[in-house]
């Protein structure tokens, strides 16, 4: 048996959870090759970063991978992605999916608007037919370009991991791993991600993910049998456990000029691709400079890494924050690091960053996002804002959502049946819940503690060494699907 193992990490969250964890030196220590295939033009950069014995970095061909996708039958390799990300089973929670489907409806002009009547069909068949779930991934893999024949002639691995199941460019590497008869294993790097984007892109035999809650989404919304599901936690939160990550309060302060005498609350961007932040944001910032907590506080807010996309709505709402700090006292604010290429801002290079802003912060504050999870391992305070943008992006042809709409999407649903945060949804109850917050910091402990066990299972710091060995034993090993 050839334990060569593939891991496509086309995103900059997988490098964190595969190379910023004891995944790959796991597999490395079991007597694993490990190929990693990323970004072409990142190579050497990880290569020399990551220099492990028996670690070998190839090019993923993301450039090849996109023309394939907007050459070849383009519109129905759209639609099936769409028919994947949005046809789960209705017996999980579907109100993600439901958000995707109303905006790609609203957004449609020309014929995609006049397919848009079948298409509705064929979710509705998605979501009531295993027998169509499978057509439908059979039906992907006709699309399958052979762009890696050199790669697994070269290597011929055991074993092909990615850290989606084909929801992204990977599909392709994952559907040439297929048709070789090769195992073919996911993990699954993002908290919402089997909620969110449903089918896999292609035929798969393995997946290891958080929790038990993960598991029941992959199988009754995906259609995985229970025994191609590991429980094996989230490598890339090991570091946090270990707090191997975390600067010194004193040091964390200076770098960005906070006020050691103020208490610190943390706000991070989220869900900004439905919905401007600006409006949680200026009445925090206003009231920190008002006093109007009941102790002297401060504002730290941590930038997404779609404000730093090529988008326009989102590099003026950046404008607009950095603006507020450079307007109202004790406002700071912080950029994610950028890995480069196509890994853009979703990088592992500011891990310590991340870690102190939540370790320090006196009281959390985002919309739901998966740093809520972070921040309850740190054992911070945390408080969802979800004040209603007036017109969300007041765009003409752009689709957005009410936060206050969205409470039922199954990750943040879970959040508030597990009170392990606050909701607010307006500027009275944001300042009687950080109030509340600051004088009491210990109030939701034990439900934030159960939240943590619930979300990521393991707590030990040892998810990347469960999660490796779990991936070794798969080499050469194919599901019975």
């Amino acid at each position: 048996m050839n334990n060569t193992v593939f891991i496509s990490a086309d995103h900059g969250l997988a490098i964190v959870y595969f190379l910023q964890s004891d995944v790959v030196p796991t597999l490395l220590e079991k007597g694993a090759r490990v190929v990693v295939l990323t970004d072409d033009g990142l190579k050497e950069q990880i290569q020399k970063r990551f220099d492990l014995p028996g670690l070998v970095i190839e090019g993923l061909r993301l450039k090849e991978a996109r023309q394939y996708s907007e050459q070849v039958s383009p519109t129905e390799q759209w639609w099936l992605n769409y028919l994947r990300r949005v046809g789960g089973s209705r017996h999980i929670n579907t109100e993600a999916m439901d958000s995707h489907v109303e905006q790609v409806a609203f957004e449609a002009t020309g014929r995609r608007r006049a397919v848009l009547p079948v298409m509705r069909l064929l979710v509705s068949l998605l979501r009531s037919s295993k027998a169509a779930r499978r057509a439908l991934v059979t039906r992907q893999m006709r699309f399958s370009p052979e762009l890696y024949s050199d790669l697994f002639a070269k290597y011929k691995p055991g074993l092909v991991v990615a850290s989606t199941p084909g929801w992204r460019y990977d599909r392709y590497l994952l559907r040439q791993a297929a048709r070789n008869n090769i195992p073919a294993a996911t993990v699954i790097v993002g908290w919402d991600n089997p909620s969110s984007y449903s089918i896999p892109g292609t035929k798969m035999d393995w997946v290891t993910c958080w929790s038990e809650a993960q598991k029941q989404e992959l199988v009754q919304g995906s259609d995985w049998k229970p025994e191609q599901v590991n429980i094996g936690g989230i490598p890339t939160y090991d570091g946090y456990f270990r707090k191997q990550w975390l600067m010194s309060r004193e040091d964390y302060f200076k770098l960005h000029g906070l006020d050691p005498n103020r208490k610190l609350l943390g706000y991070a961007c989220s869900f900004i691709t439905f919905s401007p932040n600006y409006q949680n944001i200026e009445p925090l910032a206003r009231m920190v400079a008002e006093e109007r907590f009941g102790q002297p506080a401060q504002l730290l807010i941590r930038l997404h890494p779609n404000h730093f996309m090529s988008e326009p709505l989102f590099a003026a709402e950046r404008e607009r924050i950095q603006d507020l700090a450079r307007r109202y006292p004790h406002v700071h604010v912080v950029e994610p690091v950028p890995l480069g290429g196509e890994l853009g801002y979703y990088s592992g290079e500011d891990m310590p960053e991340k870690t102190s802003m939540m370790a320090y912060s006196d009281v959390f504050l985002t919309v739901y996002s998966t740093m809520v999870v972070e921040a309850a391992v740190h054992d911070r305070p945390i408080v969802s804002v979800c004040f209603d943008a007036p017109g969300g992006w007041n765009t003409p042809g752009r689709f957005d959502l009410a936060l206050s709409k969205i409470g039922e999407w199954p990750t943040h649903q879970r959040f508030r049946l597990a009170k392990a945060g606050r909701v607010v949804l307006n500027e009275t109850e944001l300042r009687a819940a950080v109030q509340y917050s600051l004088e009491n910091p210990d109030a939701e402990k034990e439900e934030r503690r159960r939240f943590i066990e619930q979300e990521v299972t393991f707590v030990d710091g040892n998810a990347g060494k469960r999660t490796g060995e779990y991936l070794f034993s798969r080499i050469g090993k194919k599901a019975n699907r």
